[in-house]
């Protein structure tokens, strides 16, 4: 397996962890608002890192590194994934996963085979489908039941640890969206409302100059869904 990017320590992204982050390349949705611009649209064109690299630096840090995550990008397009977390499992990490949800397939495969510790999924937009298509940006058939599988495959995983995520972009997302969202996937173990982030290169390049919602704002959403989680938390730019 190859990547496009590989982070050595994080302190923010895995919960509880300090980790390792590998980013893929390619993703089959194209949400203007996302701010992996090349991994999405140019990773072609991007230098490959081999995996075997990443796992030797992984051997030589067990000592005090202890969690690896694989975003993208989106991970579970790549066939040779579940290859890859079984070495990763062997050397002793949690293993953290950030998805789309767009295949569920690959997702109980991982989850079957205790390859993933920590799943993160975007939750977009509703579950409606003219929503979903205006959120991912493409109008794929189907791709909505793919996600709604997913959610339920985390929602019904015993002993997982898991999040749904939704970044609040202004214009996109609004407040009756995010409360429709919460009703739809409530009683799910952690929501998050993500701050959108600004002032970098998306995939559409309109939104590298909106300016995201406030945080405050985002709290005062917060305490009104938080009854439907065990834990609902909204986070910054660069926060966990």
């Amino acid at each position: 397996m190859e990547f496009k990017g590989f982070q050595k320590i994080s302190l923010l992204d895995y919960p509880g962890k300090i980790a390792a982050i590998v980013f893929v390349g390619g993703c089959n949705f194209r949400c203007g608002f996302c701010y992996n611009r090349d991994l999405v649209l140019n990773h072609q064109a991007l230098p490959s890192i081999p995996e075997e690299e990443v796992l030797e630096y992984l051997e030589k840090n067990k000592d005090w590194l202890d969690g690896l995550e694989i975003t993208g990008g989106e991970p579970t397009l790549h066939p040779e994934l579940p290859s890859f977390l079984e070495k990763v499992k062997k050397l002793g990490y949690s293993v953290k996963l950030d998805t789309n949800g767009s295949n569920p397939k690959m997702l109980a495969e991982l989850l079957e085979k205790h390859l993933v510790d920590y799943v993160a999924m975007d939750v977009k937009a509703p579950l409606v489908e003219d929503k979903y298509q205006a959120a991912i940006g493409i109008r794929a058939n189907g791709a909505l039941k793919e996600v709604e599988k997913s959610i339920e495959l985390l929602r019904g995983s015993n002993g997982l640890d898991y999040e749904f995520r939704t970044t609040v972009v202004p214009g996109l997302t609004s407040k009756d969206d995010i409360t429709l969202i919460a009703q739809q996937i409530r009683n799910a173990k952690k929501y998050c409302l993500q701050q959108f982030k600004s002032n970098t290169s998306h995939v559409d390049e309109k939104y590298s100059n909106i300016a995201p919602c406030p945080f405050g704002f985002l709290q005062e959403i917060q305490k009104q869904i938080a009854h439907h989680f065990q834990v609902c938390k909204v986070r910054g730019a660069r926060s966990t």
